[in-house]
């Protein structure tokens, strides 16, 4: 299976807000796009790089979260539509993050829109679920929660590690590649206080006692290749660029990643912008072979 995977897409502008949506942290929010983000994220690159992704002809997609801003109703339908071009349902999976679930009141409009890419097998809903691919279990979950303002972090929960547990030793015993989806980096020290994911150190135990061939994430909008160890060796989790940012920005400028999945045999290659931000091109490889 080629996997390619994207992240962080921040689509914009954001619509303009009614006041009474930016009670709360929206407030903070939207004045950090206007002021930070509107400068950082580049909607024509967004459409290059998909357009790149595309060309690549990979069998399925993965997306990582955080394809609006402040989680409003607006924003929300138009990621609907930005979604539909990376393909249909059953080619792309989607695993949310901070952004899109902004805040409380968006939780019921963002759980019935992209239900379409992150609903299991036979049609079963809820996270984790699991979609069976040529060979690979792909197994999305959800790190996305609504935080106070100023505050980034995640949290799986635990009835949702239980649930991927059960699916990683299910998928295991099949002779399943097994590849894991969520936001924010599942790892002790993956991102800065008060942006990580709370329950990190359960996760690694998950890890350590089922293993998996291959953990994506995004939030830290950039590219980095960490190690877990697992029952039988250890575990590539990798994290991508934001694919619609700007060169020169204050992160790494827009990139996806593309995986080959063999069976006992996982590699990685990313492809971006180049040095003078006008192409798009092959990056190297990500280097999963080793810790």
């Amino acid at each position: 299976m080629l996997l390619a995977h994207l992240s962080d897409a921040h689509i914009g502008p954001v619509p303009r807000p009614k006041l009474r949506e930016l009670l709360g942290k929206r407030a903070t929010g939207y004045a950090n796009w206007l002021h930070k983000r509107a400068r950082q994220h580049d909607m024509d690159l967004l459409g290059r790089l998909v357009d790149d992704l595309l060309a690549q002809a990979p069998d399925h997609i993965a997306m990582t979260g955080d394809i609006v801003n402040i989680g409003l109703a607006a924003e929300i339908a138009k990621g609907r539509d930005w979604l539909l071009t990376l393909g249909a349902p059953e080619m792309v999976s989607f695993s949310p993050g901070n952004h899109d679930a902004y805040v409380p009141g968006a939780m019921p409009q963002l759980a019935e829109t992209f239900a379409p890419w992150s609903t299991g097998d036979a049609g079963v809903e809820g996270f984790p679920y699991l979609r069976r691919r040529s060979g690979v279990a792909l197994i999305g979950l959800t790190s996305g929660v609504p935080t106070a303002p100023f505050v980034a972090s995640g949290r799986l929960g635990p009835e949702q590690r239980a649930g991927l547990a059960a699916l990683l030793e299910q998928t295991g015993k099949e002779g399943l590649a097994r590849v894991v989806m969520l936001h924010h980096p599942p790892y002790r020290g993956g991102a800065r206080v008060l942006r990580g994911l709370d329950d990190a150190g359960d996760f690694e135990a998950i890890v350590a006692r089922h293993g998996a061939e291959l953990v994506l994430h995004g939030h830290n909008h950039a590219r980095r290749v960490h190690f877990l160890t697992g029952p039988k060796g250890v575990v590539p989790v990798v994290g991508v660029a934001s694919a619609s940012a700007r060169p020169g920005a204050h992160h790494p400028a827009a990139a996806y990643h593309l995986f080959e999945i063999e069976p006992g045999r996982v590699t990685g290659q990313a492809r971006g912008l180049d040095e003078t931000g006008e192409r798009i091109v092959d990056l190297g490889a990500l280097g999963l072979g080793e810790a």
